[in-house]
């Protein structure tokens, strides 16, 4: 057990834990990291290691007539914790606290934030760092695809891809939506972010290519500084040109050629799309490497 020190108030300098886990090694601080429908995700602290992680935050009452989104939400937690790839945020500890009736999760954190934001705050990149990125999200999703049992992420967008600025790891996370849907490999159910979705979502009848689709998003987004199909100003307008096969407005404004072909392939009917796999042996990662690939 970690030796206990007490916090002098008159200290200015050091911050309080607002809660610590049950084994006490975590705290967690009042920053807020981010936010979502279910999910609060608050900077921790890591007191065995020294370093700083995430703490994620369901409050379960929001569930308390839905036994089955609890059950879900745990078999989540429960499936993160058997992944370790190095382009998926890793989780370390996850615990129900019954008092407060909150389950808990602590994962790594990633210093810059999400790639939507970090994109956004640098306009000037070069087609060899977007393609950097792409391949390691890629890598990312091949692991969960040839996972057993494969993966799907199923809601993969700029805002839960997570960067380390200072290294340019990119990692997939929030998997909250994720579905093990094992030998099968296909799924019924339809969740997700609408300008990101394939349209066999809508159909709730895919397999893991959804992510691939919403995989050729993510890089129309990062190369345009543009969310798909932002041109329409509601949900039922952008399903209805994904169901008619209609691309978004952003792919015309693309000028590389090789670019737009590597996206269209990514957009591709179901049958036609290639896999993580296929796309990373793609001519447009010639001469990309991982940055730790010298290291291997």
């Amino acid at each position: 057990m970690m030796p206990a020190v007490n916090s002098d108030p008159s200290d200015k300098d050091s911050e309080p834990f607002i809660e610590t886990d049950p084994t006490g090694r975590y705290g967690r601080y009042n920053e807020l990291l981010g936010s979502g429908a279910v999910k609060k995700v608050y900077r921790a602290f890591d007191q065995e290691e020294g370093i700083e992680v995430a703490w994620n935050q369901v409050k379960l009452r929001t569930f308390c007539d839905d036994p089955a989104m609890i059950e879900r939400l745990f078999s989540e937690v429960r499936l993160l914790k058997t992944l370790a790839n190095k382009n998926i945020i890793s989780l370390h500890y996850v615990w129900r606290d019954e008092d407060r009736n909150t389950l808990n999760f602590i994962t790594e954190v990633c210093t810059s934030g999400n790639l939507r934001e970090y994109r956004k705050k640098h306009r000037h990149v070069s087609v060899k760092a977007l393609k950097k990125w792409s391949k390691q999200i890629l890598k990312g999703l091949n692991y969960l695809h040839t996972h057993e049992p494969c993966v799907i992420h199923r809601d993969l967008n700029c805002s839960n891809v997570f960067v380390n600025g200072n290294t340019g790891q990119v990692k997939i996370g929030d998997l909250g939506v994720a579905a093990i849907v094992g030998k099968s490999h296909s799924a019924h159910s339809m969740l997700g972010t609408p300008e990101f979705m394939a349209p066999e979502l809508y159909d709730e009848d895919y397999t893991e290519l959804v992510d691939i689709y919403s995989f050729g998003m993510c890089v129309l987004e990062m190369v345009t500084l543009e969310i798909p199909y932002s041109e329409c100003d509601n949900v039922a307008k952008i399903y209805k040109k994904v169901s008619s096969g209609q691309r978004p407005d952003a792919l015309n404004k693309i000028k590389d050629p090789e670019v737009k072909e590597f996206i269209e392939r990514c957009l591709a009917q179901p049958r036609a799309r290639p896999s993580a796999a296929e796309l990373l042996k793609d001519p447009f990662f010639d001469g990309i490497e991982d940055d730790d690939e010298n290291d291997l």
